[in-house]
């Protein structure tokens, strides 16, 4: 019968003394004591600086070595005049000064004088025989030599230093210039990234793509037995704030291999040849390091589609995409390297950089769905306390549109707002208002006469009637005539499910709904006003969609826009219109069709249910902002009309 091993005890520790208890008593065990080293930096500009300093104060140095403590100093004129009287004993040379010794007297006195004169000849300059008077020599101490030593040497030694200095900075400026062409990618070593799917909301068909990727870095012989090869690059395309980069940060976390991030923008520099330089540099790193992912973030600035030469000159965003293009499938073999890039003008790239064999995947992350938006409401929720009135089916609906960057940064304004007040959590009107806050931008109160202030009402009141009465719109969320950025007011009309295309007769309809403010203060007031500015500005540009790239008018299907077309070298350009006068003006005449018929549509419901708009703008003027639930407690249910014109 199998007996499992006994576990070895643990050696008795030291039973430690009474001292010991007491010193350490609530302290726990007494951590080991650390060695500190300590490093002696060099700073060659510090120590030149000191030797400056020191150099402006050795005449003082000078005195303070010859001359501290020698109170009895006197002038070469003095010994002069003291020898003419017979005062002096004799004279002691020791190099730097001579020692005065005096007759029938102990005192010793100084006198300055040049190491390199002898005192005979000092003796004859001030005019005395050398013989009248008992001249010795002693040896100079060992302190004056090397002080002597340090005035001499000082000041070769400071030049000798300065030209170091002087090479050490042109040395290290062409270092900075050859630095030019050095990747600045930033790495993020195996095992440091935090972020893996689970930490991703949405986007569920974007990480089916990347989980075959990460599965690639992490079982390559898997796919190589099969004779499949590792794809050389993935392509993230999508609009901002969908989670692109977030993707990549998960695939490097999930696959536990090193990551090199860097902007396309970091590429390009003044000097020529920098940017193919750096993309040459960042590769060779990236091989040494493989399996490794490089991330590539906004690649569409060097990766936009080259010209076709007629400028001149050296383009060097083009030679940097040129590397590029060479690096991921060029004539030396890159293996186990995977290339993320990210980009929202996905259009934009070259031919050649998006062909397969360079990215091998074009992933495209879209706006979250309803189902998406409610994994990343549930991310961005942990760690904020939330009432339990918060209604997040709703609050998923209410977000149509909002891209990730948008909700997280919703949730934020509303624990921001709460915080504010002095709340302890997070109510359902905190996030209405930071939703309201992300789209429009926060409330300001204006000064408004009643005149203006009861127009603004009627138009608000009039897009909000024509989207409540007409078949195809979708429901009014909210109505308000407090001023949110430009606008005086607004009128929400979210879509409660997420759309992914448009009938004529929606848009249409959509087209009425913006012009139902206009009508409204045609009917009412007699006059027009320049609020609806933005409201035409967004018609127009819907019906000319509708004629010119939808073909939903008598012209037929027909694009009569711009024409996007691709040479045979692979470079983009656009042609211009090519459309004769005749048949400008029929587009023309066709858009104004659709803005009048429109524009009828709107006035018909306006004075149908003129009653229901006079009883909207009393419930706007007396609360400024009507909700849902009581603009159709005014004004009834939403129900499916019948067509008012054909």
């Amino acid at each position: 019968m199998f007996k499992a091993p006994t576990p070895e005890k643990p050696a008795a520790k030291p039973t430690p003394t009474k001292p010991e208890k007491a010193k350490n008593a609530g302290k726990g065990p007494v951590p080991p004591l650390k060695k500190y080293e300590f490093k002696m930096e060099f700073n060659i500009r510090r120590l030149l600086i000191w030797f400056l300093i020191l150099l402006l104060f050795l005449p003082l140095l000078s005195q303070v070595f010859t001359g501290m403590g020698k109170k009895n100093q006197i002038s070469m004129t003095q010994m002069y005049e003291d020898i003419s009287q017979s005062e002096v004993e004799r004279l002691v040379d020791t190099g730097s000064q001579i020692e005065v010794a005096y007759v029938n007297s102990d005192e010793v006195k100084y006198v300055t004088k040049s190491p390199q004169t002898d005192i005979v000849t000092l003796l004859e300059y001030g005019g005395i025989e050398p013989d009248s008077v008992q001249v010795e020599y002693r040896e100079p101490p060992m302190s004056g030599l090397l002080f002597e030593v340090l005035i001499n040497g000082l000041p070769i030694l400071l030049m000798v230093l300065f030209f170091v200095f002087i090479i050490r900075q042109a040395r290290g400026a062409q270092d900075g210039i050859m630095g030019f062409g050095r990747s600045k990618a930033k790495l993020f070593a195996k095992g440091k990234q935090n972020v893996t799917f689970k930490d991703v909301g949405g986007v569920q068909e974007a990480k089916l793509e990347l989980e075959e990727v990460v599965d690639f870095l992490k079982n390559p012989k898997k796919y190589r037995k099969l004779g499949a090869r590792t794809p050389k690059g993935v392509l993230l395309v999508g609009p901002s704030g969908t989670g692109k980069t977030l993707l990549a940060r998960a695939v490097a976390g999930e696959a536990g291999v090193p990551f090199f991030s860097m902007a396309g923008s970091e590429f390009m520099e003044m000097l020529v040849g920098v940017g193919a330089s750096r993309v040459r540099d960042l590769f060779d790193t990236a091989k040494k390091n493989s399996p490794c992912i490089i991330f590539i973030d906004e690649i569409d600035a060097i990766g936009r589609m080259r010209g076709l030469g007629t400028a001149g000159g050296h383009d060097e965003r083009e030679q940097t995409l040129n590397q590029i293009l060479v690096e991921m499938d060029g004539f030396t073999p890159n293996d186990n390297v995977i290339v993320l890039a990210a980009t929202n003008r996905g259009d934009l790239l070259d031919p050649a950089l998006t062909r397969p064999g360079r990215f091998d995947r074009r992933v495209t992350v879209m706006l979250p769905d309803l189902e998406e938006r409610k994994r990343i409401l549930a991310i961005h929720a942990v760690g904020k306390p939330f009432d339990q009135e918060v209604n997040w089916e709703r609050v998923a609906k209410r977000t149509v549109g909002y891209s990730g960057a948008d909700i997280e940064n919703m949730l934020n304004e509303a624990a921001i707002l709460a915080a504010r007040n002095n709340r302890d959590s997070i109510n359902a009107h905190d996030v209405e208002e930071a939703a309201m806050k992300v789209k429009l931008g926060p409330e300001r109160k204006r000064l408004q006469d009643d005149y203006e202030r009861k127009m603004t009402a009627y138009h608000e009141a009039g897009h909000a009637i024509v989207a409540h009465f007409l078949p195809h719109t979708d429901r009014v969320h909210r109505v308000s005539i407090v001023s949110r950025g430009m606008a005086l007011g607004y009128t929400l009309t979210p879509p409660e499910k997420d759309k992914y295309q448009q009938t004529k007769s929606e848009l249409l309809e959509d087209i009425a709904v913006l012009l139902g403010g206009r009508s409204a203060e045609k009917i009412v007031f007699n006059e027009l006003t320049g609020g609806a500015a933005s409201d035409i500005d967004r018609a127009t540009r819907v019906a000319r969609a509708m004629v010119v790239d939808y073909g939903m008018s008598d012209l037929g299907p027909v694009n009569l826009g711009p024409q996007f077309d691709t040479a045979e070298w692979g470079r983009l350009y656009i042609e211009p219109t090519k459309l004769s006068e005749k048949k400008q003006a029929q587009v023309d005449e066709e858009i104004g069709k659709i803005i009048a018929k429109a524009g009828q549509l709107a006035e018909v419901v306006i004075k149908r249910e003129r009653l229901a708009l006079d009883r909207v703008v009393d419930k706007l003027l007396e609360q400024e902002s009507i909700d849902t639930d009581e603009f159709e407690a005014i004004i009834g249910r939403p129900k499916a009309k019948p067509k008012i014109m054909n």
